[in-house]
């Protein structure tokens, strides 16, 4: 058989909304959708076995939307070019469709070979833009206007029959083929498009109405936000659904006078614009997840190395700090924190730790089953204070802790040895009276860590360290980073409560009212 175009499934794991694969069956050859499992992306750090695990259950759902539909997927393991070579040989292969992919340098690396051997083996590879990211477009370069128009085209229609040769029956890999071992997240979200509307559908009927006011508190955060990410990040659901939803969900709330709904809906689209103008930054400037966006950070902060103790320490849940260690015992269990949270942790690494924000970065990637490396590593580099001239945000892990969980309830969740200590005492036990330590259970060092480090004195520390820094090589050269660099440059807002008039916000301008609805029915999800 000859003729045959293929559509390479990456981070697009569905049918709706997929121009490739509606390209590909409408250029009338048989039609193989793949996806390949590459060993060597597996092998990078930030991987792990919950994300392997979202992956699999969404891939089996996808399969069966293609069964649906007349096929099925098909499924190889393998280096991409080798995968590809083997296919052509045994089909012919005419085209292959697939989706722009921002993402970490190993697959930038890889679409470069792949280009390079469909052009020598004279297939074409024809790329369509995931919709939320601009190629050949500099995020301050009317990116804003259009990544707008991007959201406001109408979304692509599901095929309603693809056309397959005969196709081998696939092997499915397990998590242990790639060393990642099993699944160790006991509440992390269930992957497929249907669970991805689902949650869509929820946020934006129900559970979204307090978004805008407790989206940084450690409890409500999690049933409140949308928690769409690993979604977006598998490509379940796409961005332009969830920003057409949203909007037209935003209106409904208006016009019945939920004015309250309505505004949490308003910060919900502006982070959509926000989630892309980040991937967008990786997409200009593909070594932002290895090298500092300031050189003259280089060599600052010593890179952590294989089991290093206070690293260890910090991933596990035992700094001593009780937010920080509830924190990060929450993102073992769940695979998810809110964005407050993600920069407490990152910063903590940063400057009370004094580490390099690269192999942290790695550690964190691998715990969040939402990675998404262009929304990752700006905001471990933003929190490390490497991106600029501007003063570094250095949290105090125990005001914060006072500030968002006063009450201690999600401190007493997850670190429960420390459950019988009163408030007053239980965001900095090192703080309490022997006596009352002694009657709560807790002895530090033994049932619960002794801190890390005074957090004053590292913090403190920090500050002088880059203050010197920035002192020894000046200003000049950082003060183009801002542009390359901030929310503001393109128009977002930065992620936090605060609002601006519709009138004034390009990501709530007009568009036309035919593409504002989204039927979330979970039997049209397929």
């Amino acid at each position: 058989m000859f003729g045959v175009h293929v559509v390479w499934f990456k981070r697009d794991l569905r049918v709706h909304d997929h121009a490739p694969l509606l390209a590909a069956v409408a250029s009338g050859a048989p039609v193989i959708p793949l996806y390949v499992f590459e060993p060597g992306y597996w092998a990078l750090p930030e991987h792990s076995g919950r994300q392997f695990a979202f992956l699999t259950e969404s891939l089996r759902e996808l399969d069966s939307a293609l069964e649906a539909r007349g096929s099925r997927l098909l499924v190889r393991t393998g280096p991409a070019v080798d995968v590809f070579s083997a296919l052509h040989r045994e089909f012919g292969l005419d085209a292959i469709h697939a989706h722009e992919e921002t993402g970490q340098q190993w697959t930038f690396d890889r679409d470069r070979q792949m280009r390079r051997w469909a052009r020598n083996a004279g297939i074409a590879l024809r790329e369509q833009p995931q919709n939320g990211v601009v190629r050949a477009v500099k995020s301050g370069d009317g990116w804003t206007a259009l990544w707008q128009r991007r959201m406001a085209e109408p979304r692509v229609r599901a095929p309603e029959a693809v056309t397959s040769p005969p196709l081998p029956v696939s092997h499915w890999p397990i998590a242990e083929d790639f060393g990642l071992g099993a699944d160790d997240c006991p509440a992390r979200q269930p992957g497929g498009r249907s669970a991805g509307v689902e949650c869509l559908r929820s946020f934006l009927e129900a559970r979204g109405r307090d978004y805008h006011a407790v989206m940084s508190s450690p409890l409500a955060s999690a049933e409140a936000c949308s928690r769409l990410s690993p979604h977006l990040a598998f490509g379940t659901v796409s961005l332009r659904e969830a920003w057409q939803a949203a909007r037209r969900a935003r209106d409904l709330q208006s016009g019945a006078g939920d004015a309250g709904f309505a505004a949490s809906i308003d910060s919900f689209i502006s982070r959509l614009h926000w989630h892309c103008h980040f991937i967008q930054k990786l997409e200009d400037q593909t070594s932002l997840e290895s090298r500092n966006l300031h050189p003259a950070y280089d060599g600052l902060r010593p890179r952590a190395g294989a089991g290093d103790p206070a690293l260890e320490a910090w991933i596990d849940g035992r700094t001593g700090f009780p937010f920080l260690d509830a924190c990060l015992r929450s993102l073992k269990a769940t695979g998810w924190l809110n964005f407050r949270m993600r920069a407490i942790v990152m910063g903590f690494a940063a400057h009370h730790l004094w580490l390099d924000w690269k192999v942290p970065a790695e550690r964190l990637a691998a715990r969040f089953t939402d990675f998404e490396p262009g929304i990752h590593y700006a905001q471990a580099q933003m929190q490390s204070s490497t991106t600029g001239p501007n003063s570094p945000r250095i949290y105090n892990p125990v005001r914060q802790s006072r500030e968002l969980d006063p009450a201690g309830v999600f401190i007493r969740q997850w670190v429960p040895e420390l459950a019988r200590l009163p408030d007053a005492f239980l965001h900095a036990p090192w703080e309490a009276p022997p006596e009352l330590l002694s009657a709560a259970g807790v002895v530090l060092g033994q049932t619960y860590p002794m801190r890390m480090v005074d957090h004053l004195a590292a913090a403190d520390v920090a500050r002088s360290r880059i203050a010197a820094l920035r002192r020894e090589s000046g200003q000049s050269a950082a003060d183009d980073i801002p542009a390359r660099f901030s929310r503001r440059r393109s128009g977002t807002s930065a992620p936090g409560p605060r609002r601006r008039s519709a009138q004034n916000r390009p990501d709530l301008a007009a568009a036309p009212a035919r593409q504002l609805s989204l039927d979330l029915g979970l039997s049209h999800v397929s």
